[in-house]
């Protein structure tokens, strides 16, 4: 490809971002997600299991909730008294690599929300790198970092670097009882997505590009 076609590629390219951000949210695919890991260290520990919810027009849908454990090749006592996977438990176990198949099926070229999402993209892109398959290209979007732009709309200037999922739970009223699984962690998360898109409204249709702004 030449330097011209190149840059006829990128034109067209932002010219169908630009028309994308427009779409109003309700007609927009997001897929909530959650990985419960081994730790926190990107190079050495893995992904135990991810947790994931479709939420298209202000609709979570259950029905068709994406859980799958992977092969626990590492493991780790301490992460597992938070998470409560333990190495003896009969799960159903695939292998990282068809794990990692059956999620980008899954998701597709829909929208990824996370909390925290920095955390779940990396170790889920350090799975991809592991098993010679390209990273995520998807839109990632942080409910942390929305939950920060409520609180500026509503002129509410709380003196808080970082909020947990918990924080939100409690903030929003959303019942904890399966915290620390990745399943009932997606559930959470897309819960108060659904809340915090609400406070973003402004008596007006939401688009994409206000999400992202």
């Amino acid at each position: 490809m030449s330097l011209l076609d190149k840059l006829k590629f990128w034109k067209t390219r932002e010219a169908e971002i630009a028309i994308e951000l427009q779409l109003p949210i309700n007609e927009c695919r997001f897929v909530v997600l959650d990985t419960e890991t081994t730790g926190f260290d990107y190079e050495k520990d893995r992904i135990l299991c991810v947790g994931a919810l479709v939420l298209q027009n202000e609709t979570i849908n259950l029905q068709t909730g994406f859980e799958h454990y992977m092969d626990q090749d590492i493991y780790n006592s301490n992460a597992a008294q938070i998470h409560g996977i333990l190495r003896s438990d009969v799960l159903d176990h695939r292998s990282e690599l068809q794990v990692l198949q059956l999620l980008l099926d899954y998701v597709g070229d829909s929208i990824l929300v996370a909390h925290h999402a920095n955390f779940d993209v990396t170790m889920i892109n350090k799975a991809l790198e592991r098993n010679g398959l390209p990273k995520l290209k998807n839109r990632i979007l942080d409910t942390a970092i929305l939950y920060k732009k409520t609180l500026l709309k509503s002129h509410l200037f709380e003196r808080k670097e970082h909020y947990t999922l918990d924080d939100l739970a409690d903030k929003f009223d959303i019942s904890k009882k399966d915290r620390h699984t990745a399943m009932g962690d997606a559930y959470i998360t897309a819960i108060a997505f659904l809340k915090i898109i609400k406070r973003l409204q402004d008596n007006k249709e939401t688009v994409l590009a206000d999400l992202f702004a």
